[in-house]
């Protein structure tokens, strides 16, 4: 199962006020284990970074003035995320900033459902307790000292180990067994272990051996190793 983590950063809140996405990060997992892949890019907004947005991501004008704009991107950001399920942090958020710079380039939107919110799930799971990416580090232990400032890359990696610890740990569906609902007219199915067609050669040396007999012998005759 392949699924995406995915940031944003932006010059604001609402798109159709003018605001647009200025970076985009996102990091593959696939088994929900991370693959090494990630998607990174900075984008020209066409408009001047406000200063508020620029204190919390720390991009200026200057830097992103040379970037792509998301037209020159929108395609190939398209097809690194696929059909895979999304991974975000406030997914309503993103999804707005991503569909209204699809809509404008005449693209496919991305749909609601495949996006998976951590936010909603973390206050599922914590009813009352704070639920920021960096509340949820602290209360899982997960070291998010670089980040000092919002960026989209860092943010998405940090969130890939929130979302495993959200959903019970990592590899949180690594078992020796598979099972399938009857439902879907699976018959269930149970990993069992074959014999070896030869045992294995003893690791036990004489020596060894010769030492373990002689301390169970001195355990007398109630011993476990005696009776069985």
């Amino acid at each position: 199962m392949r699924e995406i983590v995915l940031d944003t950063e932006t010059t604001g809140f609402d798109p159709e006020s003018g605001d647009r996405i200025v970076e985009i990060g996102a990091v593959e997992l696939i088994g929900h284990v991370a693959t090494g892949n990630t998607y990174h890019q900075y984008i020209n907004p066409e408009r001047s970074m406000p200063d508020e947005a620029f204190q919390v991501h720390g991009l200026g004008d200057d830097f992103l003035r040379d970037k792509p704009k998301f037209a020159e991107i929108g395609r190939d950001f398209l097809r690194f995320i696929g059909s895979s399920k999304l991974i975000i942090h406030n997914a309503a958020f993103d999804i707005k900033f991503l569909n209204a710079e699809l809509k404008w380039m005449g693209l496919p939107q991305i749909p609601w459902e495949q996006a998976l919110d951590t936010l909603a799930i973390a206050r599922k799971r914590f009813p009352g307790s704070p639920a920021s990416l960096d509340a949820l580090c602290r209360r899982f232990g997960i070291d998010n000292t670089s980040r000092t400032l919002h960026g989209a890359l860092l943010d998405s990696e940090i969130l890939a180990e929130v979302y495993l610890e959200l959903i019970g740990g990592r590899q949180p569906d690594f078992a020796l067994s598979t099972r399938q609902s009857p439902k879907a007219g699976v018959q269930e199915t149970e990993w069992v272990a074959r014999p070896r067609s030869v045992p294995l050669p003893p690791r036990l040396s004489a020596k060894e051996a010769a030492a373990h007999a002689e301390f169970v012998a001195k355990l007398g005759d109630d011993a476990l190793w005696i009776k069985l």
